[in-house]
């Protein structure tokens, strides 16, 4: 029996793909193989040993230890793209809120409550207050081609406007879904030169943080409508508020307000509804758990930010799942281990990434006892074995 130990509240359309003859669910539950997650910070969690798995329902993954997940050979699963289009969405309608006054005119509006039959005289001729521009024939630069980007950059040529990319490590998948009228972009100077809107569409790491600033901010044109739907520290708020108090930045619109940012002028504080829709967390639920299932259950990786993605169809004796650094002579440690054992290779993958190999190994042999996991461990440089017994 697996237990599997949600953190946050988790669509039920995701976790009913736990079989319950075989998984045990709860948010409190003693040594629990797997974390599904939301946004519950995870920093200053004691990480149990029985650990193998962390899966965040959602793309971002700085609410999670990620290295010390990573020390401790615990695999940490995220689901891009599954939300996507719920963001995409959203930053059309920011797109729209920037250009509009609709909100300040809304809100106007709401003051004329008991006027009466002068309410329609009052709103004539105090729409003009409220004034705005259209998007079609604007140009929108679009930072980070992912899969948010790529949907935003297309809606919105379909919408009318002249929309520009940037993404200096755009994956192939990605370039292919993108519209042949989108044009790329190669340097951010050019991008930013150009647009009338620009959209932020990446995640937020130490390279990324406060990644538009007062250097970029000169790049851009006088009246630019920045939209942040990603994550608020890509934008220096010091230089925001300069370059709103210039004219640089006509609106600002952010989907991650605080303190700063609400009482900036010209803000439209959006209070992190991007990902906010059923259809968004049933499927973000619903491919954790996919993943989290195949990685239990067949040790196969797909969509983890520490690990490599590895697959192997299972064979029909018992599966070997070992971390280790990447170093030379690994493999051949391994298979020496195996062969003391007499345990013949049916078949075996090997992935890299960065620091970290991964491999699945399937024996031929159905049982396995402690002493080969011993053996394993005790080889210098590796720091996971799990085995998973047909």
């Amino acid at each position: 029996m697996f237990k599997i130990q949600t953190l946050n509240k988790i669509d039920p359309d995701g976790l009913r793909l736990f079989p319950l003859n075989n998984y045990e669910i709860a948010s409190e539950i003693p040594n629990p193989d797997a974390i599904v997650l939301r946004s519950f910070k995870m920093h200053d969690m004691e990480l149990p040993s029985s650990l193998k798995a962390v899966a965040r329902a959602g793309a971002g993954v700085n609410n999670i230890p990620v290295e010390k997940c990573t020390e401790k050979g615990i695999v940490v699963f995220n689901t891009p793209g599954a939300n996507a289009n719920g963001v995409k969405e959203l930053v059309i309608a920011g797109l729209l809120l920037s250009s509009r006054d609709i909100i300040d005119g809304a809100a106007w509006v709401k003051t004329l409550a008991d006027k009466g039959d002068e309410i329609p005289a009052s709103i004539e001729q105090g729409k003009k207050n409220f004034g705005g521009q259209e998007i079609k024939g604007k140009t929108l630069a679009v930072i980070g081609l992912g899969a948010i980007g790529v949907l935003v950059a297309n809606a919105a040529q379909t919408l009318g406007m002249n929309v520009i990319g940037y993404d200096p490590y755009m994956k192939v998948q990605q370039a292919l879904k993108l519209s042949n009228q989108v044009t790329w972009v190669e340097g951010i100077q050019p991008i930013l030169a150009q647009a009338d809107y620009v959209t932020l569409n990446i995640p937020l790491t130490p390279e990324t943080e406060g990644y538009i600033n007062k250097e970029k901010f000169n790049m851009m044109k006088d009246g630019v409508r920045l939209l942040n739907f990603a994550r608020g520290g890509l934008v220096n708020r010091s230089d925001l508020k300069e370059a709103i108090a210039a004219g640089k930045v006509s609106r600002y619109v952010t989907d991650f307000p605080n303190e700063e940012t609400l009482n900036m002028d010209k803000v439209i504080a959006i209070p992190h509804l991007g990902a906010s829709t059923k259809e968004s967390e049933t499927n973000c639920a619903v491919m954790a758990v996919n993943q989290l299932k195949d990685f239990i259950e067949d040790g196969n990786i797909k969509n983890s930010v520490n690990f490599p993605e590895a697959f192997m169809e299972r064979n029909d004796g018992a599966r070997i799942l070992i971390g280790n650094k990447n170093i030379p002579n690994m493999v051949s440690q391994i298979s020496s281990a195996l062969a003391s054992e007499g345990l013949n290779i049916d078949n075996m993958l090997n992935k890299k990434r960065d620091n970290i190999a991964y491999n699945i190994i399937d024996v031929t042999r159905s049982k396995i006892d402690e002493q080969l996991i011993s053996k394993l461990k005790s080889i210098e440089g590796v720091f996971m074995v799990r085995i998973i017994q047909k």
